[in-house]
C-alpha cells in the first residue's frame, strides 16, 4: 500500500514512517462506533498512524482524546499526524503497552476504542512488523478486555473490530467482564462473499443487542449505499 500521505476530509494522515498504513477496519470502526452517549474522554489502544483518534476528534467533542501505540515508528507516526491536525490540544498518544498503562493510570474513559494490530498479519514479513508482532504476541483477548474493563467508566462503552471468526471467543471473554454487546455489525466485501470482519460494540449494561450487516461494495471499486452513507463524513470521493 502507498506510502503518500492520505487526505480525509478534515485531516491528512502521513503513514511513511510505518508498515502501519490506512485501512479499511480503521476507517470503518472509526465511522461505525455510536457516540451519541456523547463520551467526554476517549482511549485509543494501538493507535497506529492514529486514524481513529482523528475520526474521534472530528466526530465529538471529547476534551481527552488520549491513544496507545508500541511500535516505534508508529508512535511517532501518530504524533506527528496529530500536531499537524486542528485539534492538536486534545489529542495524546502515549508510547506504552496497554498493559503498562493500566498499571499507572487511574483515571476512566467514557469510550474505549480498538483495531487491535495484532490482528493484521499481512505485512508481518518487514522487520518493523515482526518487531511489532512479537511486542503485541501477549496483547491477547484476555488482556485486551481485562485493562478495557478496568479503565472504562460504569457508563462507559468500548468498541473493537476483529475478524468474524473470532466473534464468538470474544463475546465469551467479554461476557466474563460483565461486558455486554449492544450494537454488532458483521461485515462483507460483497454480497456473495464470507463475512469477514465483526464490528462490536459494549457496554456494563445488559441488553438486546441490535444486530446487522454492512456490505461494502456491489462490485470492484463500486460501493453499496450503506457503505458510501457510513464513510461519508471522511473520504472525499466514493
Amino acid at each position: 500500500m502507498s506510502s503518500k500521505p492520505f487526505q480525509f476530509k478534515e485531516f491528512t494522515i502521513k503513514q511513511n514512517k510505518t508498515a502501519m498504513k490506512i485501512g479499511t477496519d480503521s476507517v470503518l470502526l472509526g465511522a461505525w462506533v455510536d457516540i451519541d452517549f456523547l463520551p467526554e474522554s476517549i482511549l485509543d489502544i494501538g493507535t497506529g498512524t492514529g486514524i481513529i483518534s482523528l475520526q474521534m476528534a472530528q466526530r465529538s467533542e471529547a476534551e481527552i482524546i488520549d491513544a496507545l501505540e508500541i511500535e516505534p515508528n508508529a508512535f511517532e507516526q501518530a504524533v506527528e499526524n496529530f500536531e499537524d491536525s486542528n485539534w492538536e490540544d486534545r489529542l495524546f498518544c502515549y508510547h506504552t503497552s496497554i498493559q503498562e498503562f493500566t498499571n499507572e493510570i487511574d483515571e476512566k474513559y467514557d469510550l474505549i476504542i480498538s483495531n487491535p494490530p495484532f490482528f493484521n498479519s499481512k505485512h508481518k514479513e518487514t522487520e518493523s512488523n515482526r518487531a511489532l508482532a512479537r511486542q503485541t504476541e501477549s496483547l491477547s483477548f484476555q488482556d485486551l478486555l481485562s485493562a478495557t474493563a478496568k479503565l472504562l467508566s460504569e457508563t462507559g462503552n468500548c468498541a473493537f473490530i476483529i475478524p468474524f471468526n473470532e466473534e464468538d471467543k470474544f463475546l465469551k471473554i467479554a461476557k466474563t467482564y460483565k461486558l455486554f454487546p449492544i450494537k454488532i455489525t458483521r461485515v462483507k466485501g460483497t454480497k456473495t462473499t464470507p463475512i469477514k470482519r465483526s464490528l462490536l460494540q459494549f457496554s456494563f449494561q445488559k441488553s438486546i443487542p441490535k444486530i446487522n450487516e454492512l456490505i461494502i461494495e456491489i462490485e470492484r471499486h463500486i460501493y453499496t449505499e450503506d457503505y458510501k452513507n457510513l464513510v461519508k463524513e471522511f473520504y472525499f470521493k466514493m
